[in-house]
């Protein structure tokens, strides 16, 4: 009586060691890149194949969400614009340093720090802005001699620094 040697590996193994030794037939994977190189498509279907999907600015929610980006790229402003709106004083700093900004900027501004540009240590951060009254003072106649960062977070997520000199 002859037994195939298969049939007895099959019987005195696990399922998971013989399809260690018997290879399992593998899914093709098929993928499609844009210009850029990045990665579009990727399935088991060729790209000519599969269901076509909507462009994105087909999709209701993606379609709001772009108007809205589109909105806040026309309404902000340049780095240069913000800071003609924006007077520090004064510069170089001994006791007092003054941050006063006017309301074409007030409504963008989501917080405000300073801190030392070699130890990364915060002098001064606050995210209520509306308590502030568009006028900051921080004494500085404490702080060591050297470069300070000034940051305005502003509320569409940009960060706008200046540098700050202590004497």
């Amino acid at each position: 009586m002859k037994i195939p040697l298969l049939r007895i590996l099959a019987v005195t193994m696990s399922p998971m060691a013989i399809g260690q030794i018997i290879p399992q037939p593998q899914a093709k994977a098929y993928f499609s890149h844009d210009e850029a190189g990045n990665q579009i498509y990727r399935g088991d279907l060729p790209l000519i194949f599969s269901r076509v999907a909507p462009k994105d600015d087909e999709i209701p929610e993606v379609k709001a969400e772009l108007a809205t980006l589109q909105e806040i790229q026309n309404n902000t402003m340049s780095e240069s614009q913000f800071w003609s709106h924006i007077n520090v004083y004064p510069v170089p700093v001994k006791d007092v340093l003054t941050i006063t900004w006017n309301e074409k900027v007030n409504d963008l501004i989501a917080d405000i720090g300073l801190y030392e540009q070699s130890t990364i240590h915060w002098v001064f951060q606050n995210a209520r802005i509306s308590s502030l009254d568009r006028k900051v003072q921080i004494d500085m106649s404490k702080q060591y001699m050297g470069v300070y960062i000034l940051t305005f977070t502003l509320k569409d997520g940009r960060r706008l620094s200046k540098n700050i000199t202590k004497i």
